[in-house]
């Protein structure tokens, strides 16, 4: 069994091969982070645990890595759109903290409190969805949502939930229609995937749906779990996305001949700046990261308000949209994976890789339930909900929608880890977590009032409680 978040003497040893490897076409002062690309046609099926290993391993190189002008840093004529999109002229300065460059390595923001974890506020991110096609130089919100650093823990089982619950809820589609063929009348079908209510579709005869009722989740029935606006399908889709943004490095499958009809997109001299298996090693690593299990306090006193704060977070509904966990049935993590759209390798376009993740350490940690699902304690629910109202807003404090996702909605955050991950809140401008539970409105308000009703006490104990779920060092 391997694990992945800690350094290990294993781990050390096929880093030093590895880098050993990837060195040899370079001279050994290049200033080149990426001394090699990785081969995706030498990862293919499903791997075997060296080879696991091996992608993994370079992942972490790269993820680590500081890219340079060598490597394809910059696009002097390409936006940070998530469509390629080209500039009418170069930038005046190439790294700016609103519209990007704006990190030299993904281990510049995902740091806290070890690599591949959450962000301190002075690395916020500007999404500029709506200013695609220009450059700005200001932090008003009118022209960018200002967001704090989500950690990237358990990202690969979360993808894995969200594709499962995908499937049930298309399913459930699917029979709607047939049902309403079949009877020649309009037929109701509720949405429930692993237990969460999304809303319901109308089916009608004739093969039209209605979807006005549909809750938390887009038409299409797709759950997006990652950004805070849940609007990213997968890691794959979030990786390729963050490269070219903060870092001008240009994924081929994007930015290369097949779309552009050119290698380099951003016309900084560097053709191919990131391959298909350069991509795909950054995925295995980030869905390698362990899931953020809570830790028992060593302190007597704190392991007994601990126990009592949970309680408190159950009775009065946190748990509600916080599920204590959703079960999973599988680990083999595909890549490409199955919701993958046009912008990624899609499923089926390339020879598939399984990366299988019970060959990690941490999933022997894993409970299952008596379905033998793997119960995956991420205390979220992969679900979309009005998080602000007039009275209790300061969650709702964006001007841009993003991707047709109402301003005052949110995908609801995963507590697990919370514990390691302060500041809170979207922009990050929570220093506590009691600040943070006092500023949820909208779908949480009843819980929040119920919240603020408790005695000091009981509220102090809940604390007690959040701070046991962290990411273990």
């Amino acid at each position: 069994m391997i694990t992945t978040n800690v350094p290990t003497q294993l781990g050390l040893l096929l880093c030093c091969l590895l880098s050993t490897t990837l060195s040899a076409s370079e001279d050994p002062w290049s200033e080149k982070a990426i001394k090699n690309s990785v081969n995706a046609s030498d990862y293919q099926g499903t791997l075997e645990r060296n080879q696991l290993l091996e992608l993994i391993e370079a992942g972490n190189q790269l993820f680590s890595a500081r890219f340079t002008t060598d490597d394809g840093v910059g696009r002097p004529m390409a936006t940070q759109a998530i469509i390629p999109t080209k500039r009418k002229r170069p930038p005046r300065n190439e790294f700016s903290r609103t519209a990007g460059l704006d990190a030299n390595a993904c281990s510049s923001c995902h740091n806290v409190p070890i690599i591949g974890g959450a962000g301190d506020f002075s690395v916020n991110v500007f999404v500029s969805e709506g200013f695609q096609h220009s450059d700005f130089d200001t932090t008003d919100p009118q022209f960018s949502n200002e967001r704090n650093t989500n950690h990237l823990f358990g990202s690969g089982v979360v993808e894995l939930l969200a594709r499962e619950m995908s499937v049930t809820l298309m399913q459930q589609r699917t029979q709607a229609l047939a049902d309403a063929k079949n009877q020649n009348k309009p037929v109701i079908q509720a949405l429930n995937a692993k237990g969460v209510d999304f809303g319901s579709i109308t089916a009608h005869p004739d093969g039209r749906i209605d979807t006005a009722n549909i809750s938390g989740v887009d038409n299409d029935l797709v759950i997006r779990p990652f950004s805070h606006k849940g609007v990213m399908t997968s890691l794959r889709q979030f990786t390729v996305n963050a490269l070219n943004h903060h870092h001008g490095m240009q994924a081929t499958e994007r930015f290369g001949t097949r779309w552009t009809d050119t290698d380099d997109y951003d016309e900084d001299g560097i053709a191919q700046e990131i391959s298909a298996g350069d991509v795909s090693a950054l995925v295995a690593w980030q869905a390698s990261l362990a899931p953020p299990l809570a830790q028992a306090p060593t302190d007597t006193r704190w392991l007994e308000a601990a126990k009592q704060g949970q309680q408190q977070f159950d009775s009065i509904g946190c748990a509600d949209c916080h599920r204590t966990y959703l079960p999973l049935s599988d680990l083999a993590f595909s890549d490409p994976g199955p919701m993958d759209a046009a912008g990624t390798l899609r499923y089926g376009e390339t020879p598939n890789t399984v990366y299988d993740l019970s060959l990690l350490a941490w999933a022997e940690t894993l409970e299952k339930d008596t379905n033998g699902d793997y119960k995956i304690p991420l205390f979220g629910d992969l679900k979309r909900h009005v998080i602000a109202d007039q009275q209790v807003a300061a969650l709702g404090n964006e001007l841009l929608s993003q991707r047709f996702v109402e301003r005052n909605v949110f995908m609801t955050t995963e507590l697990w880890g919370v514990g390691s991950t302060a500041p809170y809140g979207h922009r990050g401008d929570m220093t506590t977590l009691r600040e943070v539970i006092n500023a949820h409105g909208g779908d949480a308000r009843d819980s929040r009032d119920a919240w603020k009703a408790l005695p000091k006490d009981a509220q102090n104990n809940l604390i007690a409680w959040l701070k046991t779920l962290i990411i273990k060092l």
